[in-house]
């Protein structure tokens, strides 16, 4: 090969290797949301501060009250929920003791927050989903959503 051949390899792969890093800086401002405004047409907290006749009074919600299972096993379980957090798997010192072979033994804990109901997932195997996605974090619980956790499906019900 000439030397001008090589050069223009050389030069070829410099080029390549800048877009992937360039595409890769993208797309990691993308999933990080860098820079973006509130699309939702939402006045944001400043604005919201700044003019208070912007801001919405959020609709009132629904106080959960109790712990419902829906499918499962333990299909028709109720727990009245107090200011407590619910330990949900298979281990013995559960608050709700899941017979279900999918559910680990300290699967995922439901526990209050102020006025609302969190859910998060304690490293289960096969996963803890809320309303079909699967929990990557705490994640708040709207009352009639439901969680299901293996072969059982839980619910918040006021």
């Amino acid at each position: 090969m000439s030397d001008l051949t090589v050069t223009l390899l050389r030069y070829g792969f410099l080029l390549l290797i800048w877009i992937l890093v360039l595409s890769v800086v993208s797309a990691l401002r993308r999933d990080l949301v860098v820079g973006r405004r509130n699309r939702t047409g939402a006045p944001s907290a400043r604005q919201a501060r700044r003019h208070p006749e912007l801001a919405e009074e959020p609709p009132a919600r629904a106080q959960a009250r109790r712990l419902v299972v829906t499918e499962g096993p333990l299909k028709g379980t109720s727990l009245d929920l107090a200011s407590s957090p619910i330990l949900l798997g298979r281990a013995q010192e559960a608050t709700l003791v899941l017979e279900d072979d999918y559910a680990s033994g300290r699967h995922a804990r439901l526990f209050p927050q102020g006025s609302r109901w969190f859910i998060e997932d304690l490293g289960s195997t096969n996963g803890t989903y809320l309303g079909g996605n699967q929990l990557t974090r705490a994640l708040p619980v709207e009352p009639g959503v439901p969680i299901r956790i293996g072969k059982t499906v839980i619910e918040l019900r006021p």
